[in-house]
């Protein structure tokens, strides 16, 4: 098991990470949390090779991506740098990509009732104002969970507050940093329920956000 106690915050700089091979050649992986060897609650940093592909398959609990760069296929469309989209349980596909693509990988992590599809294109979405100078674009909803994509503007900073179901953050431009430390792109951050901080940036920032997903107890 890799990073499963949710009670403990966990930050992983994935530059820091080597590439392990996956059972797919052409497939690469940098874990972030794990259950197991190749099955169950997973998290990781996930690249293919050109032409890389894998064997139709379905994932319990839902698979839940965001493409970082290239362009991620399967029957169902191409997927380029910004999409965002959730499989729910039931859905099979034999994923690739053509040119070669990284994409952040969540499996077997959804509510037993969350059966909604969810493909965004944040390239070309219609951003809302948040709190302050920032601009959200909701991604998905269900129950407490929410996932969203957070701008914020060179210098903004924001309140300090509390996290009821934890919050995930990684970090996909900029930087950002709080009362804990700084998180360069390419970090991941899971904090836990009722954790807190008191975050700011300096320079332009792009944040995906995950938050009241995790374990209350």
């Amino acid at each position: 098991m890799l990073n499963m106690d949710f009670t403990k915050r966990v930050v992983i700089d994935s530059g820091d990470l080597a590439w392990v091979s996956s059972p797919k050649p052409g497939v690469w992986r940098k874990p972030l949390a794990r259950e197991d060897a190749e099955r169950g609650h997973a998290t990781s940093i996930v690249r293919y090779d050109p032409g890389a592909k894998f064997s139709e398959h379905a994932h319990p609990l839902g698979e839940e991506i965001l493409v970082l760069e290239g362009i991620f296929s399967d029957a169902t469309g191409d997927y380029a740098a910004g999409t965002y989209f959730r499989n729910p349980e039931g859905f099979r596909h034999a994923p690739f990509s053509t040119e070669g693509c990284v994409i952040l990988v969540k499996l077997h992590q959804f509510q037993s009732d969350d059966a909604e599809r969810v493909c965004i294109d944040s390239n070309s979405a219609a951003w809302q104002p948040g709190q302050g100078n920032l601009r959200v674009l909701p991604l998905h909803t269900h129950g407490a969970e929410s996932v969203t994509l957070v701008h914020w503007p060179a210098g903004e900073a924001f309140q300090r507050h509390a996290h009821p179901g934890g919050e995930e953050i990684y970090v996909l431009r900029g930087e950002l940093f709080d009362e804990h430390g700084r998180y360069p792109a390419g970090t991941w951050i899971r904090s836990p329920h009722m954790s807190q901080h008191q975050p700011y940036v300096k320079e332009e920032t792009l944040l995906w956000v995950k938050v009241g997903h995790l374990p209350v107890t």
